[in-house]
């Protein structure tokens, strides 16, 4: 459940700060991780841990380095199995057990690799789009595939590769990995099979052959059929999910594209078990949709007035359309470009309304079934935008600019930020999500609190209305925060985070403060806030990130996450868990708030 904060009381409730563990009253040494039973695939692992900053710890008899407050986090190389280690200090040992596997998949000896057949969901393609069949086999193999009435050999295939993991943009380790035993072959789908199903499709079976060397043959069937569909009777489908995640491929690890509002209607041009392919070419899951039609008749509509309105917090286009269509919307510093699929203009009037926000609008038919409107802005600051459809008609909505009071006083702060409501996140909650933890024990979670409660009293001194996604120790998910975000429409949000890397990063040497941004009108908070923070406090950067993150995907607000510092850092840790530091840490915080809104 949400805790609103936007009525503080008349005296806030100081939080206490997060203070270090005490090791001065105790000789207890402490390793947080790697946790028992750990496997990884990285080339190396750190071990996170503390002890009484006087005598040594040793680790495999080798004495490591620690921070002045006894803090540790040195890197060890990892061969290929058990790799034991043995950390001691002052008569107490931890024996720590780490088990490196090959990033690569064992190679099959006498059968094809276990869910290496592709399709291994059943997957359907419009008539002559390339089908690119696949398994992994033994070396030296002879494999071949039948589709219907052909039959295709594969051939091994080198040049076959895994891209890094997106978390080796941390580690710098961003080398894509070749992958071995892979035979492949590519042909053309056609119709001239037998016809199945109501539809007219074709549904093949895909068998596959294996020969082994010593001339022994197995034969296996792919788990998906392939339907090749008929381009006159494809189904129409309409968006349900509000709105419908749409993304570049088949997949949740593809890129996401321009969320679809409900209400959308477009044809489906492919299928991947349950992801639909649409005739705009972007991918959606079924359950975010529902059939509404069999004929195959094209999602078409023309459009000719626009018109506009002001509301109090947004300034509304309006643009009548004969169906709802798919819609992409791509943003500068100064404009914002809405593109409508299926749509031919009829060139009618538009009617702007005087307005903060928008200066004007022109449009193009950049293809013949796609219309551009290019909006352009009358400040180089974009505070956020929605879009809906009212039955055919589409909404496209930009807030306008927040009105900041002019008190600069340095001695009276209690309305400078007067009207301004802003949305803070504490990072993680909950025993089921601590964050990262620190060398000292303390989780992530724990600090973000402290820090979060301490920012919301800074800000509400200011005259801002804060909301806090949390206000103790809840168990709340990435996406029920980021609706919260697009629930209150705040002037701004930001979550508060620590961090750490993953495997195969060096913790000993790598501190500093992040920030992450999605939407072009959040960069320039996650750049301010940064540098702001940064410079203030003599901290190291970490750099300044595009990343698709939950807490950074909300379109109605700058929304930014930033990560103030590495929880497993030896220094960094001592800094972020200090009292007096996390003080002047969110005066600073606060400060760059108002001195980013008044910027803009």
């Amino acid at each position: 459940m949400f805790i609103l904060s936007e009525n503080p009381p008349a005296i806030p409730v100081v939080p206490q700060p997060v203070v270090p563990q005490q090791r001065s009253l105790s000789s207890t040494l402490l390793v947080v991780y790697p946790p028992a039973g750990h496997s990884t695939t990285a080339s190396q692992i750190f071990l996170i841990g503390s002890a009484p900053a006087t005598g040594e710890v040793l680790v495999n008899g080798q004495r490591i380095r620690r921070s002045g407050t006894g803090n540790f986090s040195p890197s060890f190389p990892l061969s290929v199995g058990e790799n034991k280690f043995v950390v001691e200090y002052s008569g107490q040992s931890k024996t720590i057990v780490v088990m490196r596997t090959s990033a690569q998949p064992e190679l099959p000896i006498e059968r094809f690799a276990k869910d290496s057949l592709y399709p291994n969901v059943p997957i359907a393609r419009l008539p002559g789009e390339l089908i690119c069949l696949s398994a992994t086999a033994p070396p030296n193999s002879i494999v071949t595939a039948r589709l219907g009435q052909q039959s295709l050999p594969l051939v091994p295939d080198a040049s076959t590769t895994v891209l890094a993991d997106n978390l080796s943009v941390l580690t710098g380790k961003l080398e894509s990995q070749a992958v071995m035993g892979k035979y492949q072959a590519c042909t053309q789908l056609s119709q001239q099979s037998t016809q199945i199903g109501t539809l007219g499709a074709s549904i093949y079976e895909l068998n596959y052959e294996l020969k082994l060397p010593d001339g022994r043959s197995i034969r296996e069937t792919a788990k998906g059929t392939i339907e090749v569909l008929d381009p006159a009777r494809l189904t129409t489908v309409e968006v349900t999910a509000n709105p419908g995640v749409a993304r570049t491929g088949s997949d949740s690890e593809f890129a996401r594209l321009t969320p679809l509002p409900k209400g959308v209607r477009d044809r489906v041009t492919g299928k991947d078990g349950i992801w639909q392919r649409l005739s705009y070419g972007a991918w959606i899951k079924e359950t975010e949709t529902q059939i509404v039609s069999r004929s195959g008749v094209p999602v078409e509509s023309l459009v000719s007035g626009v018109t506009s309105r002001l509301l109090s917090d947004w300034t509304e286009l309006r643009i009548p359309l004969q169906i709802p269509v798919p819609i992409t919307v791509n943003q500068t510093d100064r404009t914002l470009q809405l593109t409508l699929h299926h749509t031919i203009s009829q060139a009618g009037i538009q009617r702007l309304v005087n307005n903060p926000t928008l200066s004007h609008v022109t449009w193009q038919q950049i293809t013949p079934t796609q219309m551009q409107y290019t909006l352009h802005l009358k400040t180089n600051q974009a505070w956020g935008y929605k879009t809906r459809y009212e039955g055919n008609l589409f909404v496209l909505s930009l807030k306008n600019p927040p009105v900041l009071t002019s008190n600069l006083s340095s001695r009276n702060l209690s309305r400078n930020l007067k009207g301004i409501k802003i949305l803070l996140d504490p990072g993680h909650g909950s025993s089921e999500d601590l964050g990262s933890v620190g060398n000292g024990g303390i989780p992530e979670k724990d600090v973000t609190i402290v820090v979060s409660k301490l920012l919301r009293d800074r800000l509400t001194k200011r005259g801002a209305t804060v909301i806090m996604t949390r206000e103790g120790d809840d168990d709340i998910g990435p996406n029920e925060r980021a609706q919260l975000i697009t629930k209150v429409e705040p002037t701004l949000a930001l979550s508060i985070h620590y961090n750490a890397l993953p495997d195969g990063g060096d913790a000993e040497k790598t501190q500093g403060v992040a920030a992450f941004w999605y939407h072009p009108h959040s960069q320039s908070l996650a750049q301010f806030l940064h540098d702001y923070v940064t410079q203030k406090l003599d901290r190291k950067s970490d750099n300044v990130f595009w990343n698709n993150l939950a807490l950074a995907r909300p379109t109605v607000s700058p929304s930014v996450l930033i990560e103030l510092g590495y929880m497993i850092n030896p220094e960094e840790y001592t800094w972020i868990t200090d009292p007096v530091q996390q003080n002047k840490l969110v005066d600073t915080l606060a400060d760059g708030i108002e001195a980013w809104l008044r910027s803009r």
